[in-house]
């Protein structure tokens, strides 16, 4: 199963290094990654692989969220699928 993992809060450094970290830690293979920086406002969308991860998709979800809450961001993981239905037109 693919995720879509969203992050947007103040830019500060190791961002993307936190998170990555969070998914390798759960063996989730990161596919794709697009990041912007909008005046001081960090962006990222990634797109990862959860067929081998070695915790629950919730849980998974849970661990980023919290390290969001931890750092002044605001960090979301859900199912492509889902994702894919709610930017339908």
């Amino acid at each position: 199963m693919r995720c879509v993992i969203t992050v947007v809060g103040k830019d500060m450094v190791g961002i993307l290094a936190k998170v990555s970290s969070i998914c390798a830690d759960c063996n989730v293979n990161i596919l794709e990654v697009t990041q912007s920086i909008l005046q001081d406002m960090f962006c990222m969308i990634m797109l990862a692989d959860t067929t081998q991860a070695t915790v629950d998709f919730t849980t998974l979800a849970d661990q980023l969220e919290n390290c969001g809450k931890d750092n002044g961001l605001s960090i979301h993981a859900m199912h492509e699928d889902i994702f894919n239905s709610m930017h339908k037109i």
